[in-house]
C-alpha cells in the first residue's frame, strides 16, 4: 500500500468508526424502518453519480475534437468505475444504473420516492442544482449533504474530488445491517429482494475491485505532492462528517416510522 494512503487512512479512521457506529443503524428493525432509511439514503445514491461523472469530465476527453487527456492509467480507472455504476445489470441481466436499481428497490418495498423524483423533475425543468435543492421538501441535513457534494463536484480540483469519492463516499454499512437484511428477506422476500440484490451487487462490484481502482486513482492524482495529500485528507474528513449528519436525518426519519 502507498505510504500516503496509509497516512490518510489513519487520519480519517476515527471519523470512519464514528460513522460505522452511528445509532441510526440500531433504529432499523423492520421493513418500515428500512423504508425510512432508503428515503434519505437515496439522495446519496443519486449525487454519487454526479461526483463520479465530474471526475470523468476532468480526467478523460468528453468534448470534440477528441485529444488524449492526462494519464491513460487514470482514464482507464475512472472509465472502468463509470461503466459499472452507470450500466450494471439487474437480477434479470438487464442493463441499469445503480441509482435506477435503487429506485426499483424502493418501489418494490413501497417506500416513498416522491422527494428524489421531485428533485429530478426540477433539474429536468432547467433549474440549477442549487435552486432545485432549495425547493425540495427534504431534511436540512439532506440539503447540506447535496450542497457539499456539488461544491466538490463543480468547484474543486480532481485530486480532491477523487479523495471524497474514494474515502468519503464508500458505503459504510456494518455487519449488523447485513444481518437485518437477511432477516427481512426471510420474512418478506417479495418486498426487499431487489434491495438485497442491490446491496450484494454494490459490495461485489464496488467493495473490492472499484475500491482499489479508486485508491489507485487518488495515488495517480496526488503523486508525491504532500500538499495534495493533505488536501485529500481534509476533504475526506469533511465528507465523512457531512455523511454523519446525513445519518442523523436517517435516524430521525426511521424513528418517525414507529
Amino acid at each position: 500500500m502507498n505510504k500516503h494512503v496509509d497516512i490518510l487512512k489513519s487520519k480519517i479512521e476515527a471519523e470512519r468508526q464514528r460513522l460505522l457506529a452511528h445509532p441510526a443503524y440500531k433504529c432499523i428493525n423492520d421493513l418500515e424502518g428500512l423504508k425510512g432509511f432508503t428515503e434519505v439514503h437515496v439522495y446519496a445514491v443519486w449525487d454519487f453519480m454526479s461526483l463520479l461523472k465530474s471526475l470523468q469530465i476532468d480526467l478523460t476527453a468528453v468534448s470534440l475534437p477528441w485529444v488524449p487527456v492526462g494519464s491513460a492509467n487514470t482514464r482507464y480507472l475512472i472509465n472502468e468505475i463509470v461503466l459499472g455504476e452507470e450500466s450494471d445489470v439487474d437480477e434479470a441481466g438487464n442493463r441499469i444504473s445503480h441509482f435506477e436499481l435503487y429506485l426499483e428497490a424502493m418501489r418494490q418495498m413501497k417506500a416513498d420516492t416522491t422527494g428524489i423524483e421531485r428533485l429530478l423533475q426540477l433539474i429536468n425543468k432547467g433549474l440549477s442544482i442549487q435552486e432545485a435543492i432549495d425547493q425540495i421538501d427534504a431534511p436540512e441535513e439532506v440539503k447540506q449533504f447535496l450542497r457539499f457534494t456539488f461544491s466538490i463536484a463543480m468547484d474543486t480540483k480532481p485530486h480532491i474530488k477523487a479523495s471524497v469519492f474514494t474515502f468519503g463516499r464508500e458505503d459504510l454499512i456494518p455487519a449488523m445491517f447485513h444481518k437485518l437484511l437477511e432477516q427481512l428477506y426471510a420474512e418478506s422476500p417479495s418486498s426487499i429482494s431487489i434491495f438485497k440484490y442491490y446491496i450484494e451487487r454494490h459490495i461485489e462490484v464496488d467493495g473490492g475491485h472499484h475500491s482499489q481502482l479508486a485508491i489507485d486513482m487518488v495515488c495517480e492524482l496526488c503523486g508525491e505532492d504532500d500538499h495534495k495529500w493533505q488536501e485529500a485528507t481534509d476533504a475526506a474528513l469533511q465528507a465523512l462528517q457531512v455523511r454523519f449528519e446525513l445519518w442523523n436525518a436517517v435516524q430521525q426519519k426511521v424513528q418517525l416510522a414507529y
